[in-house]
């Protein structure tokens, strides 16, 4: 990340964007038809904290669908420069190849010109005395037939195979060249973003930020009893192994910084930390938030057990891992720090669990919080930030 990214996601350590007041399983107000997407200008500070509110709602949720795509551009960049480089190392067997097989029909061209080939053995065939003998010459006439023609054959097949590698490789380069721009694009975006929410917020009173902590911890509070209320996170159930494992490791990463686009160790994003986490206890997941929903198999929240995932946002664009107790832990936002959050501090999509085959632990031991896990803010913003 570059040293400009850095500083902005700094001076936007007050990135808030708690979209919980919306209550559980709520869902983004879509888009009106015709309307576009371009970050709307900043309102002016005497707005009321609701509209700030809800500016710094939609304001976020563009920036974490922009980092998605950043992050999409990213993990299918390596993929295609993976692959051409595959081609690449195919293609150059395959040259080798090629250039073998036309040393092999030269050398065939130049013993038929000089009267070495099957040509001369056959007048020799011709002309012996001993029936064995001609026989034997026979063979060795067949034979070298054989040989010239499996010859003549690889040479074909190799120029068709160099042909084929050489056009997959250019439009592998091609691809890899329009993801590249791709990427900056959305990382661009992801910039743009975060600079309007530093904006909005560098115009803020005390007492407007202070508002709006409030406002988000009330939604989130009410999101969250209206949950539990609600029966849906019922029962205690254990991890698999590997939840066990993976909620460990996320764990151990409290009080480490959210920084858009990392994967650790020093500082996360929300699927990077759930990512990574899962690869520390051996299985490796999609890397983004969205590709963890779309692959994943889902399983419903009244079944929800440490380590699963759960994903926020119609897009998909948020995702945390759960602790039991209607807790997750996640990386909140940019200017937040990986921390422990009521399950419902965003609008719920649903879960997915990446080992569904795997069988519970017999027993069960939380593991140990930090001390201060759960201080902070849970969606990114804090009024002593700005």
């Amino acid at each position: 990340m570059s040293a400009r990214v850095r500083s902005v996601c700094a001076a936007a350590v007050a990135v808030t964007l708690a979209t919980a007041v919306v209550g559980p399983l709520a869902m983004a107000a879509p888009q009106p038809p015709g309307e576009s997407s371009a970050v709307q200008p900043a309102q002016p500070p005497e707005a009321s904290a609701t509209a700030l509110l809800t500016q710094l709602q939609t304001l976020y949720r563009q920036t974490e669908e922009a980092t998605e795509a950043y992050k999409s551009a990213d993990v299918e960049l390596k993929r295609r420069e993976a692959e051409e480089q595959k081609l690449a190392a195919s293609l150059s067997k395959a040259r080798t190849a090629l250039d073998r097989s036309r040393g092999e029909a030269g050398r065939l061209a130049r013993e038929q010109y000089q009267g070495r080939s099957e040509l001369s053995t056959y007048v020799r065939l011709l002309l012996a005395r001993d029936p064995q003998s001609a026989l034997d010459q026979r063979h060795v006439l067949d034979r070298a037939a054989r040989e010239r023609q499996a010859a003549v054959a690889r040479l074909a097949r190799g120029e068709q195979r160099a042909a084929d590698l050489a056009r997959a490789s250019r439009r592998a380069l091609d691809e890899q060249q329009a993801l590249a721009q791709q990427q900056q694009q959305a990382k661009d975006d992801v910039e743009l973003r975060l600079k309007e929410v530093e904006k909005l917020l560098a115009g803020l009173s005390p007492g407007q930020l202070a508002e709006l902590t409030r406002l988000e911890r009330q939604g989130t509070d009410k999101a969250q009893q209206s949950l539990l209320a609600s029966g849906a996170l019922n029962g205690t159930r254990a991890p698999s192994p590997e939840g066990d494992r993976a909620l460990a490791y996320a764990v151990d990463q409290i009080g480490k910084p959210y920084v858009w686009g990392a994967e650790g160790p020093e500082s996360y994003d929300c699927s990077g930390l759930t990512s990574q986490a899962w690869a520390h206890a051996g299985r490796e997941i999609p890397r983004t938030s969205q590709e963890q929903w779309a692959e994943l198999p889902h399983v419903p929240l009244n079944e929800l057990r440490p380590g699963d995932l759960v994903v926020y946002f119609p897009k998909a664009t948020h995702v945390a891992m759960y602790l039991g107790d209607g807790l997750v832990v996640q990386a909140p936002r940019p200017g937040a720090l990986v921390k422990v959050s009521p399950i419902a501090a965003n609008p719920l999509l649903g879960a997915v669990r990446p080992d569904p085959a795997a069988a519970p632990l017999p027993w069960y031991h939380p593991p140990k919080l930090p001390e201060g896990a759960t201080e902070g803010a849970d969606t990114g913003y804090s009024a002593d930030s700005n």
